[in-house]
């Protein structure tokens, strides 16, 4: 493959200008890597950034119906709570193992995003072609990537 390396610089620094004025403003920031080798750097820079992140797998619909998203993000805090708070206890040990694999799971998915309340203002994408969902949500909702 050719770069060219004049147009890379140029739109290298028309990206970074953007990233840096929406952090001035306090805008929220969401970065998409699901591949093997980015996962964990993504989920370090995240934390780094104290912004949110997708690392092991975009589900589908993630943006564009996000009520759902929501949904099943406060249904993910409200086992959290109740794990935390001692309540699966007392419960049978069959129930107790279907709501841990159901913790696993949520966390799984939604570990990075689970403090989002809204969608977020600019989506950072490590691999356009391997995010290639993620990329056409944010395009259908406007989202800058």
């Amino acid at each position: 493959h050719i770069t060219n390396l004049i147009k890379t610089a140029r739109f290298l620094s028309e990206a970074c200008n953007l990233v840096f004025d929406a952090a001035s403003r306090g805008k929220q920031f969401l970065i998409v890597g699901t591949k093997k080798q980015t996962a964990n750097s993504v989920a370090c820079a995240a934390i780094k950034a104290r912004c949110h992140c997708v690392n092991k797998k975009w589900l589908g619909g993630t943006l564009t119906n996000w009520s759902t998203t929501e949904r099943r993000l406060h249904q993910f805090r409200d086992l959290k709570i109740e794990q935390k708070m001692g309540r699966f206890k007392r419960l049978p040990k069959r129930d107790k193992a279907v709501i841990k694999r159901q913790l696993s799971r949520l966390q799984t998915y939604l570990g990075g995003i689970k403090y989002m309340t809204g969608l977020p203002d600019i989506v950072i994408i490590v691999d356009q072609h391997e995010e290639y969902t993620a990329l056409q949500e944010c395009i259908t909702l406007g989202i800058p990537t």
